[in-house]
């Protein structure tokens, strides 16, 4: 049981305090990189940019010891339809995702943040069932760079758990015309790694009870092979309302506590490989300093902390605190 490293506070006091929180909390935590990819620094063999150097030496710096490490990396961007852009907003120019220099370029990614962080566990691509909801004349070459690229990652670091997460938000009845093709596809190409990775926000899919958070986990149980790990996931604890987004979600504190007295439940009975939460606590007041483009999306998980924005402890931090370490 874990979190992930987010932050709910811009300053560094804030960024100590997480992790100084996941130290007490938790036994094992993430480091989620889903933002840039310096393409072009490894495509043509030129200095990383600090901005990226930087950030990553600060975040393994920070490594917590004797906690096992869940390494996530996207390598598409945030709408999970194109890849994920450079620094300068670039995404390279490509005939097929599976192109040389492409494959190439995430290889040296990937093998650059493993010996920046030595995790226990790779996410070596974050949600990528959505690339074959959005794009999918992409899916097939996604999965012939990503198998290539984990492959070669392998034959380096043969102990390393390596997996694809997908969101079960947009797996369990998919809104697409011919689900049963759609599940298959995906859950064919997961099934062939060493756990099967969930990214999980049940408010997304207007689920708010626990008969229903049960029926997507027992849907999810009916389709994946290998260990099951929650490599991400929350619930809201208060009313979600984006006017830009046409979002308008109740929620609440005791909904949050079902959601996840009922995820522990299922980790206990379906031996999950292990849980990360999504924030500890409400990030109001980093998503203050969001740009404006961003503000709307990052909202959507800005009140799923077991901890308000005021450090004050929900009901479902109680139930976290008398399950880890079981």
């Amino acid at each position: 049981m874990g979190f992930t490293t987010w932050s709910y506070g811009p300053n560094l006091q804030d960024v100590n305090d997480t992790y100084s929180f996941i130290g007490g909390n938790a036994d094992i935590y993430a480091e989620h990189i889903d933002n840039n990819i310096p393409w072009n620094a490894w495509i043509n063999d030129l200095a990383l940019p600090s901005e990226f150097t930087n950030e990553m030496i600060g975040r393994a710096n920070r490594k917590i010891s004797e906690k096992s490490l869940l390494l996530s990396v996207s390598l598409l961007n945030s709408n999970r339809d194109e890849l994920a852009s450079d620094f300068d907003n670039t995404i390279p120019a490509y005939d097929n995702l599976d192109d040389t220099h492409i494959r190439e370029a995430y290889f040296k990614h990937i093998s650059y943040l493993l010996d920046a962080f030595a995790p226990d566990y790779l996410v070596i691509a974050i949600e990528v069932n959505e690339l074959r909801l959005r794009s999918p004349e992409k899916w097939d070459s996604y999965t012939n760079l990503i198998f290539d690229v984990k492959t070669r990652i392998k034959q380096s670091y043969p102990d390393l758990k390596i997996s694809e997460s997908i969101s079960l938000h947009n797996l369990y009845e998919p809104e697409v015309s011919d689900p049963q093709t759609y599940i298959g596809d995906i859950m064919d190409h997961v099934n062939q790694n060493d756990f099967v990775a969930i990214s999980f926000y049940p408010f997304l899919k207007n689920l708010s009870s626990k008969t229903e958070f049960q029926e997507a986990l027992d849907f999810l149980h009916s389709q994946a092979v290998p260990p099951i790990a929650f490599v991400e996931t929350a619930h809201i604890a208060e009313n979600l309302v984006i006017p830009n987004l046409n979002v308008s979600i109740d929620g609440n504190e005791n909904e949050q506590n079902v959601y996840l007295e009922t995820l522990l439940e299922h980790a206990d009975t379906q031996t999950y490989e292990f849980i990360i939460w999504w924030v500890h606590r409400d990030y109001d007041a980093l998503w203050e300093t969001f740009p404006a483009e961003v503000k709307d999306l990052g909202q959507l998980w800005r009140d799923t902390g077991l901890l308000d924005e005021n450090g004050m402890e929900r009901a479902a931090f109680s139930v976290w605190q008398n399950n880890h370490g079981k």
